[in-house]
C-alpha cells in the first residue's frame, strides 16, 4: 500500500501529473512477474532456519533497506531516484510475498483454505492499515506533520515487527521432498498445473476477477486529494473504516466459502480442487462491480465524509469476500511440493490488473474523466463473469447444495 496508495498521493501532493502518477503503476510489475525467481525459492535454503523463514528473513531486510532509499528520495528533485527505491522496494515486497504464500498453503489443509486466506488476509490488512492510514495520518499537518520521507523512514522501523515474527515462527513440515535441482524447481511445478482439465481456464480466471476492482482501486489515492479531502480524512475512512469494513468483508467471504464451498466437501486431495468456488465468487464479482460503480456518487457529493464513509464501507466490503475468494481459489490450484512457483504464478497474473494495466489508468481518467472511468472499470470485470457462468455449467457440482 506504500506504492499503491501512500507514494502516489505524495506525488499529487507534490503536483505531479495523474499521466506520470499512473505510470508509476508499472514501478510495481515485479508483482506479476515474481514466478520467474519464484522457483529458487523453492530451490534452496540460504540459511540453517529452514527454507520458508530463511528467505523471508533476506526479503525482509531488502525491504527495510528499500523503504529507507524512498525515504532518502524527493520527487522535486528526481523521479528516477524515486522509481529506483519504489522498484526495490516492491522487488522484496514481491519476494516476501512468494514466501508468505507458500508458508500459509503449507500449513494448512484443503478444507481450511477458504477460512486460512480470509485471516491470512486479516494480517494484511493490519499491515494496510499501518502503511496507508497510519502513514497518511502522522503526514497530515494536524497531527505529526511528518514529511512523506520522514514517513517512509518510520516504515523501515516498524518493519521490525516482521523480523520478530520470522524470528519465532515455526518451520512447515512437508511429506513431499522439496525439487532437488533447478529442472525440478522451474519446469515441474508448470507442466504439473497444466496437466490438469481446464488449465487456461482457471488462468484467465485468476487474470479477470478482480482486474476492474483493482485498476479502479490503483488510482483512488489522487481521486480522493482532486475531490478535495484532506490526507487525515482519508487515512481515517479509507484505512480506518475500510479496514473494519474489510475484515467483515473477509469473515463473511470465509463463511460462505467454507458452508458453501470447499468446506461443504470432502476436502480430501482427490476432489476436484476449484469444486465449490465457483458459485460463491460470481456472486463476490457481481459485488465488487457494483461497488466500483459506487463511487460515481463522490464525483457527485464533492468532499462529503459521510458518502466516503458509505461507499468505502461497501467497496472494501465485496472486496475483501472476492479476495477471500480469490486466495483461498488460488492456494487449491497448488501442489504442495511447489507452493511458491505454482502460487506465485497464480498471484502474478491476479496482480495484472493493478500493474500491468493500471499504469494506463491515469491516462484514462484524463481522456473520459473519474465518472467514466468507474463505469469501464464496472464493465471489465463483466468477462470474468462470464467466464465463472461457463465453468460451472461445465461443472455442476460446483455448485452448493
Amino acid at each position: 500500500m506504500l506504492l499503491y496508495k501512500s507514494l502516489k498521493i505524495s506525488l499529487r501532493r507534490e503536483g505531479i501529473d495523474l499521466s506520470t502518477i499512473g505510470y508509476f503503476g508499472w514501478v510495481t510489475l515485479p508483482y506479476s512477474f515474481k514466478f520467474v525467481w519464484s522457483p529458487f525459492l523453492d530451490r534452496f535454503v540460504p540459511l540453517k532456519m529452514g527454507r520458508r523463514r530463511s528467505w523471508l528473513l533476506i526479503t525482509q531486510l531488502g525491504l527495510v533497506l528499500g523503504l529507507i532509499g524512498l525515504g532518502l528520495t524527493d520527487p522535486a528533485v528526481s523521479i528516477p531516484a524515486i522509481v529506483a527505491a519504489a522498484i526495490t522496494v516492491c522487488f522484496f515486497s514481491a519476494s516476501q510475498d512468494i514466501v508468505i504464500d507458500a508458508y500459509r498453503r503449507e500449513i494448512l489443509p484443503n478444507n481450511e483454505l477458504g477460512v486460512g486466506a480470509a485471516i491470512g488476509v486479516y494480517g494484511y490488512r493490519v499491515a494496510m492499515l499501518v502503511a496507508s492510514g497510519f502513514g497518511l495520518w502522522i503526514v497530515d499537518q494536524s497531527t505529526w506533520a511528518l514529511s512523506f520521507q520522514q514517513m517512509f523512514f518510520v516504515m523501515s522501523a516498524i518493519m521490525g515487527v516482521g523480523l520478530l515474527t520470522t524470528w519465532i515462527a515455526s518451520e512447515p513440515h512437508l511429506s513431499d521432498a522439496p525439487p532437488s535441482n533447478m529442472k525440478q524447481a522451474i519446469f515441474d511445478p508448470f507442466l504439473e498445473f497444466f496437466k490438469k482439465e481446464g488449465a487456461i481456464a482457471i488462468l484467465l480466471l485468476i487474470i479477470l476477477f478482480k482486474i476492474g476492482d483493482a485498476m479502479v482501486g490503483s488510482m483512488l489515492g489522487p481521486f480522493y486529494v482532486d475531490v478535495g479531502f484532506s490526507d487525515a480524512q482519508i487515512a481515517a475512512v479509507t484505512s480506518g473504516l475500510g479496514f473494519l469494513s474489510t475484515m467483515a468483508g473477509l469473515f463473511v467471504g470465509g463463511v460462505i466459502l467454507f458452508r458453501w464451498g470447499v468446506g461443504s466437501r470432502d476436502g480430501g486431495e482427490g476432489c476436484d480442487p476449484g469444486e465449490g468456488y465457483y458459485k460463491p465468487m460470481l456472486f463476490f464479482a457481481l459485488l465488487q462491480a457494483a461497488s466500483t460503480l459506487s463511487f460515481i456518487i463522490l464525483t457527485k457529493t464533492g468532499a462529503d465524509i459521510y458518502a466516503l464513509s458509505s461507499v468505502i464501507f461497501f467497496e472494501d466490503f465485496s472486496s475483501g469476500m472476492g479476495t477471500a475468494a480469490l486466495v483461498a481459489f488460488m492456494s487449491s490450484m497448488t501442489h504442495r511440493r511447489f507452493t511458491a512457483t505454482q502460487y506465485a504464478l497464480f498471484s502474478s497474473l491476479d496482480s495484472l490488473g493493478r500493474t500491468f494495466f493500471s499504469g494506463y489508468s491515469g491516462k484514462i481518467i484524463t481522456w473520459i474523466g473519474y465518472e467514466k472511468f468507474f463505469i469501464f472499470g464496472a464493465v471489465i470485470a463483466i468477462p470474468g463473469m462470464l467466464l465463472l457462468l461457463k465453468m460451472l455449467n461445465r461443472n455442476p457440482l460446483a455448485t452448493p447444495p
